[in-house]
C-alpha cells in the first residue's frame, strides 16, 4: 500500500509506503526539512502545513510547539504525522534546510609537498617476438631502469589499463606509485592529483590539490546529506546502529555526497578523477566511524572508547570513493571518543607544536575541540558546546543563508543589522546570534547573571521574555517578528560555558592564566566569521588584547 504527498512549494511529489510519516516521506522525495532531533519530535523545527487531504489525528506531543490555532490551521509536525492518503503539503521556508556558506576559505600556508605517491613517465617497448615478458614484468623493469625506482606490485585496477597499444610504437605512460606497489596508470600529459577532505558534521568541505607542487586547484563545500537523519551526531549514531542497514544508509549518504563534490570540481577543472591517486580524510570519531562503517554504539555509551584510533590507508574502491581504483584513502589518526582527526588535522595545519610561548587553539563547532600549547606539550580535550551556535534551539536560528542577520547593533532604541546577500532578514544565524548576546549584554538588557530586563523592545507579556530585533512590517514578506528569548540567552549561556569550561581546565591543569596566553587560534566553519569582540563580551573567550587572536579558518 502506499500513499501520493505533493510537498509545495519545493514541487516534490510521489508515492509513499503507507503508515510512515510526512518525514519519512520527504526523506524519500528529497525534501531536506529540519529536524534537529532526527525525529523524536523533541525539536519542534519539522513544521509543515498540510494543506489538502486526510492525516492522522495531533499527537500528544505537539501541542508543546504549536498553538491550538496553529493546529486547526493544518500545522504539524511531520516526525508525527502520517498521512492516510492522497494529500498536499506546504513546508514553509523556516523548515527547509537552507543552503548554507560550506566555509571552505581558510588560510593557505605554502608547502613543498612531500606526498607518499610520486608519478613517473616511462617509455614502455612494445612486445616482440624476442620479447615475450608479460606486460607488468616489462613496466616494473621500465621504471627501475629509467628512474632506478623499485615497484613489486602492481595493483589489479592498474593492470587493468597495462596495453601498450601498437606494437609499432612505444608507450608512454605516467606511473603513480606508492610503497613499491603501483597504484595508477595515467596519460603521459596527466596531473598526478590529491584530495583533501574535511568531513564535518553538517558540512563536507573539499580540496583538489597538485602533488607536485602543493596548489589548491579547487575547492568545494556541501551539505553533510546525514542531516536529514538528524543534526545531532548522536542521533545518526543511534539509527546507524539501532536500524536495519543503517549503519550502511550513513556510509552511503557521505560516500555520494563525496564523489558528487569530487565529480563537480573535476568538471569545473577540467580533470579526470581517475588522475587522483591519493586522497586524505579528515572528520571527528563519530564521523569517521559512520564514514567507515566501523561499529559506533560503544562511542555513545561511557567511556566512548573509539574502534580504532590509529591511522588508516584504505584503497578507495573499498569505500566506493569514485577516484583511481588503485589510490589510497589515508585516515588520521583519532584521539579520544570526542577528539578526532579533524582535531589532528588542525594542530599539524596551525603547526601549534612549533610554537612559542603559550597558544590556545579552538576548532569551534557542535563540538569544540580545544588544544592548549605550552612550550611544545599538547593538551586537548572537547568540549559538548551544542549547536546553538549554529542556530539550533535559537527560536529565530538558522543556518547561514541569505536573509540570515550575520551581525548586529543596538544604538538606543534602534537597531542595525546586516543579513547575508542583502536579502530581507528572516532570522539569524551563529555569528548574529553571537552579537545579539553581546550587544543585548552591552546595552544593559542582559545582566551578568543572563537575566533579560526592561527595554522599550522586551515583551514581557510573553513566556519566555523576549527582545524584538526585527518587526514583521521590517522583514521579509509575511514573515512573523524576529526575537531573542530569555531562553535563547540560557541556551548560549550553556554553550559559550561549556567552551569557557573547556579552557580554563587546560588553563588550570597547566598552571596558567588567561594572561598567560601569547596567542589564540580560532579555526573551524562558525570561528570564520565570528565577531571576536563579541565573543569576550560574553565571556565566551578571554579578554585579551585583538591582536594576540587570529581566525584561520579551515
Amino acid at each position: 500500500m502506499t500513499v501520493y504527498v505533493d510537498f509545495e512549494p519545493v514541487g516534490r511529489r510521489g508515492e509513499c509506503p503507507s503508515g510512515r510519516s510526512l518525514l519519512d516521506c520527504a526523506r524519500q522525495l528529497g525534501v531536506d526539512l529540519v529536524n534537529l532531533c532526527g525525529g523524536a519530535a523533541s525539536c519542534g523545527r519539522c513544521v509543515v502545513q498540510v494543506l489538502d487531504g486526510e492525516v492522522s489525528e495531533p499527537a500528544a506531543g505537539e501541542g508543546k510547539f504549536l498553538s491550538a490555532r496553529e493546529l486547526a490551521e493544518g500545522y504539524r509536525l511531520a516526525c508525527r504525522t502520517i498521512p492516510l492518503g492522497e494529500c498536499k503539503v506546504r513546508v514553509p521556508p523556516e523548515s527547509l534546510t537552507a543552503p548554507q556558506r560550506t566555509q571552505i576559505e581558510g588560510e593557505e600556508t605554502p608547502v613543498t609537498p612531500e606526498p607518499p605517491v610520486q608519478t613517473y613517465l616511462v617509455t614502455l617497448q612494445a612486445p616482440s617476438l624476442d620479447d615475450l615478458r608479460a606486460n607488468a614484468d616489462r613496466l616494473l623493469e621500465a621504471l627501475a631502469q629509467q628512474h632506478g625506482v623499485v615497484a613489486t606490485q602492481v595493483d589489479l585496477a592498474a593492470l587493468r589499463e597495462l596495453s601498450p597499444g601498437p606494437r609499432s610504437e612505444d608507450w608512454q605512460v605516467g606511473v603513480a606509485i606508492r610503497d613499491e606497489e603501483i597504484v595508477a596508470l595515467l596519460p603521459p600529459e596527466a596531473r598526478s592529483l590529491g584530495l583533501a577532505v574535511d568531513l564535518g558534521t553538517t558540512k563536507i568541505a573539499a580540496y583538489l590539490i597538485n602533488l607536485e607542487t602543493g596548489q589548491t586547484l579547487a575547492s568545494r563545500g556541501r551539505m553533510n546529506p546525514q542531516i536529514a537523519y538528524g543534526e545531532d551526531v548522536i542521533a545518526r549514531l543511534a539509527f546507524a546502529w539501532r536500524e536495519p542497514a543503517g549503519a550502511e544508509k550513513m556510509q552511503g549518504l557521505i560516500v555520494g555526497a563525496l564523489n558528487e563534490v569530487v565529480a563537480a570540481m573535476c568538471t569545473e577543472g577540467g580533470f579526470d578523477p581517475a588522475s587522483i591517486v591519493e586522497a586524505v580524510v579528515v572528520g571527528n570519531t563519530a564521523m569517521h566511524h559512520l564514514f567507515l562503517r566501523l561499529p559506533v554504539e560503544q562511542l555513545a555509551r561511557a567511556p566512548y572508547v573509539p574502534a580504532v584510533a590509529s591511522a588508516l590507508d584504505i584503497k578507495a574502491r573499498d569505500l566506493g570513493i569514485e577516484i583511481a581504483p588503485g589510490a589510497y584513502v589515508h585516515l588520521l589518526p583519532n584521539v579520544a571518543g570526542y577528539v578526532g582527526a579533524d582535531h589532528v588535522a588542525m594542530l599539524l595545519a596551525t603547526e601549534i607544536a612549533q610554537a612559542e610561548g603559550v597558544v590556545l587553539a579552538l576548532d569551534i563547532g557542535t563540538n569544540t575541540e580545544v588544544c592548549l600549547a605550552n612550550r611544545g606539550k599538547l593538551t586537548s580535550l572537547s568540549c559538548a558546546s551544542g549547536p546553538a551556535f549554529e542556530g539550533a534551539l535559537i527560536k529565530h536560528g538558522m543556518r547561514a543563508a541569505n536573509g540570515a542577520i550575520e551581525h548586529l547593533r543596538i544604538a538606543g532604541d534602534q537597531l542595525e543589522y546586516q543579513t547575508i546577500g542583502g536579502a530581507p532578514p528572516i532570522g539569524l544565524c551563529g555569528s548574529g546570534i553571537l552579537d545579539a548576546l553581546a550587544q543585548l549584554y552591552q546595552a544593559g538588557v542582559v545582566d551578568r547573571n543572563g537575566y533579560m530586563g526592561e527595554h522599550p523592545r522586551v515583551r514581557d507579556t510573553t513566556n519566555p521574555r523576549e527582545f524584538v530585533l526585527v518587526y514583521n512590517d521590517e522583514g521579509a514578506n509575511g514573515h512573523p517578528d524576529i526575537t531573542f528569548t530569555q531562553k535563547d540567552v540560557r541556551e548560549l549561556q550553556l554553550a559559550k560555558g561549556a567552551m569557557r569550561t573547556g579552557i580554563d581546565v587546560l588553563l588550570e591543569t597547566s598552571g596558567l592564566t588567561s594572561d598567560d596566553i601569547d596567542r589564540v587560534i580560532i579555526a573551524g566553519a562558525f570561528g570564520t566569521y565570528i565577531d571576536v569582540a563579541s565573543a569576550m563580551a560574553i565571556g565566551m573567550l578571554p579578554r585579551l588584547p585583538l591582536d594576540r587572536f587570529r581566525q584561520v579558518g579551515n
